[in-house]
């Protein structure tokens, strides 16, 4: 785990260390269903609890069925939209069968992974009785020192009860898994630290247990943004919110410096394969890059997808055709008869959320019709554009590319 990047914090190494030496141990990471899809800000939990499996022990995937009610404030400016029961219970769903199976082992073994739903306690739980049982092994005091609690009250953006009781109610999930599974560690993002250190204390107070906290660091690109945003929104898991093929690119363009700690971080390739990759220098970096994005995408979407994703990246950028894979539109055959802007299809397409980004597009000349650029906002595409192959290949400069076909 550590060759690999994902040592943060740790609340106690060297116990944690002899606790895991004992014997098969479980470990748990949460995951609130506020989507239909986990993305890749997910993914170093997810690798985590993989290479835990690994490892000789079992992992556990808390479905958040209940704080997904509540909504976690770390690092947020203003509250999460509430989700309704109907949603949050879809989504799981949606999560269990998608985000999960490709990376661990399920079943009834000893260290076959376990999903559960912290729904089925938090959502019983009585008010008073809680406060009474577990609030006194809170302090306000040392809830405000968390960096997530002070950096929003620092910005004097507005931090509700109902979130502030989140990491309660995270830190409750720990004691839980603990008397029911024997859990003894949480793993998580560094934003996470407090909420984990929570479940913690309280497993020490209430339980008179050590339990255990491992953090790894957020990824962010160079710029310092946080890693997992494009243009058109988050990286999905999910193939039907966002392709192979796609998948496959956002691996491809990664920056160079971030090559070496992407392959360690989400592929399985032996380390010493990886620090020959990481060592490649100049033009050579786009070999590790495709073997960042192949190995990626394999373990997320499986082999076959990834060739696929491989061999569409190929044509369309290496040998100037066009792959399978390649992300494509119907339009009825008569819309292109009489006409469909550029503005429009460049929007249909998903390289422009709104007619004033597909203007700019165009205007700084990153917009083409059939590889040739187009800085004319009231070009329109006709069957005239239909190429012999039975597509209008429309791309949003170098590495965005998309078909039209005639339905």
């Amino acid at each position: 785990m550590e060759q690999r990047g994902f040592i943060n914090q740790c609340s106690d190494m060297d116990a944690l260390d002899k606790k895991l030496c004992e014997g098969v141990q479980s470990a748990y990471i949460g995951f609130d269903a506020t989507a239909k899809s986990l993305h890749i800000g997910n993914l170093t939990g997810i690798m985590m609890l993989y290479w835990f499996q690994q490892s000789g022990h079992k992992p556990i995937t808390l479905m958040g069925g209940g704080t997904s009610k509540i909504g976690d404030p770390s690092f947020k400016d203003e509250q999460r939209s509430l989700l309704d029961d109907a949603t949050i219970e879809e989504n799981i769903k949606n999560i269990q069968a998608t985000c999960f199976k490709q990376f661990l082992t399920y079943g009834d073994g000893e260290t076959d992974a376990k999903m559960v739903n912290n729904n089925d306690w938090l959502d019983n739980l009585s008010y008073l009785s809680f406060l009474r049982d577990y609030g006194r092994y809170f302090t306000v005091n040392r809830m405000l020192s968390f960096d997530s609690v002070k950096q929003r009250l620092e910005r004097e953006s507005p931090l509700s009860l109902l979130e502030f009781n989140y990491m309660v109610m995270q830190g409750y999930d720990f004691l839980e898994l603990y008397r029911r599974e024997g859990t003894v560690l949480q793993m998580g993002g560094s934003d996470q630290w407090g909420n984990i250190i929570n479940g913690v204390d309280l497993g020490h107070k209430a339980d008179r247990v050590q339990l255990f906290a491992l953090t790894a660091p957020l990824l962010t690109t160079p710029d310092g943004k946080k890693m997992g945003k494009t243009v058109n929104g988050a990286v999905w898991l999910n193939a039907e919110m966002l392709s192979p093929y796609d998948y496959y690119q956002y691996w491809r363009n990664v920056d160079d410096a971030m090559v070496g700690t992407l392959l360690r971080r989400f592929t399985i390739l032996p380390i010493d394969e990886i620090e020959k990759l990481e060592a490649l220098q100049g033009a050579e970096i786009n070999d590790a890059k495709k073997v960042l994005a192949f190995e990626a995408t394999k373990i997320c979407h499986g082999e076959a997808a990834a060739k696929d994703a491989e061999d569409t990246a190929t044509k369309t950028f290496e040998q100037g055709t066009v792959g399978d894979d390649l992300p494509s539109i119907d339009v009825p055959a008569n819309d292109l008869e009489a006409g469909l802007g550029f503005i429009d299809a460049l929007k249909a397409v998903g390289f422009a959320s709104s007619n004033g980004e597909a203007r700019r597009l165009i205007q700084g000349g990153g917009a083409r019709i059939n590889d040739t650029s187009v800085q004319d906002e009231a070009r329109a595409l006709t069957m005239a554009d239909m190429t012999e192959d039975g597509y209008i290949k429309v791309s949003a400069g170098k590495k965005r590319h998309a078909l039209i076909k005639a339905a």
